[in-house]
């Protein structure tokens, strides 16, 4: 059946649930060349999509199901409770086409999925936002707002930022009540760390880290692409991605990543 109960499922469906278990259990990604972060993530979308579509039997195409959960499930690990204090999970989501709301969605998406109460931080990438207008504080405060909740409710211990200037990082460290505890710097786009949001950020305790993320990890038209390729003849212009979550947990004591992995949503948009 595979493919074309996939298609079938695929037509039915509202929402799509994307997860792909622990990376390190892949042999095939292992053995490959370091990907940049945007090849990764369609590798292990296309991957994912695939071996779920393979495995969709005759029974499952008469369902109707409205949330579509697409996991390899033999990459799936939930950490071990008896384990979770030796360890540090930390998550970095990217908003794509949906609103604040869905903050709280991958938050317990990404607790479920590794069987954890709360991720011990979580770095918010600014949505994009639309050409010619540049990144203001009162755009930022809706999903600042949504993780001070999810901060508050203790399922996320500490939250922080990506690609803030030194005068956004000050406007969103004055105004919120849950002040950021990171900042990440693109070291592409400036190979040194500027001076001012160095000096801002040692006064006040932020950390300052680096990272290699494009500006957007996964676009709509990248996407759907992916989704056409993985499943042949299927109406992929129909799927926007809404958020994509990226998570890994490290061994405190050795610095050692035990588990990496992505999980995503989208919706379908049928007119």
């Amino acid at each position: 059946m595979g493919t074309d109960g996939a298609r079938a499922l695929l037509e039915r469906a509202g929402i799509l649930t994307l997860q792909t278990g622990n990376l390190l259990n892949w042999g095939c990604l292992r053995k490959k060349c370091p990907a940049t972060p945007g090849e990764e993530v369609r590798d292990c979308i296309q991957k994912t999509l695939t071996e779920w579509s393979s495995k969709v039997g005759q029974d499952i195409n008469q369902e109707i199901l409205e949330v579509l959960d697409c996991t390899v499930a033999q990459a799936i690990e939930k950490i071990n409770p008896e384990e979770r204090d030796e360890l540090k999970v930390s998550a970095k989501l990217f908003i794509v086409g949906s609103n604040s709301s869905s903050i709280r969605d991958a938050v317990d998406l990404a607790c479920s999925a590794l069987g954890v109460a709360q991720l011990d931080s979580v770095i918010v990438a600014p949505p994009p936002v639309e050409d010619g207008t540049s990144l203001s504080l009162e755009y930022l405060q809706p999903y600042w707002q949504e993780l001070e909740n999810l901060v508050q409710s203790k399922k996320i211990g500490a939250i922080g930022t990506s690609d803030l200037d030194k005068a956004l990082l000050e406007q969103l460290y004055v105004w919120a009540q849950v002040k950021p505890s990171s900042n990440q710097v693109n070291l592409a786009s400036c190979c040194v760390m500027p001076p001012d949001l160095t000096a801002f950020a040692k006064q006040f305790d932020i950390q300052l880290l680096t990272h290699n993320d494009p500006k957007e990890l996964l676009c709509e038209a990248s996407f759907q692409e992916v989704l056409q390729e993985s499943i042949q003849n299927t109406k992929a212009h129909e799927w926007i991605p809404l958020w994509l979550l990226r998570y890994s947990v490290i061994v405190k004591s050795r610095g050692i990543i035990k588990s990496k992995g992505y999980i995503m949503q989208a919706k379908r948009n049928a007119s």
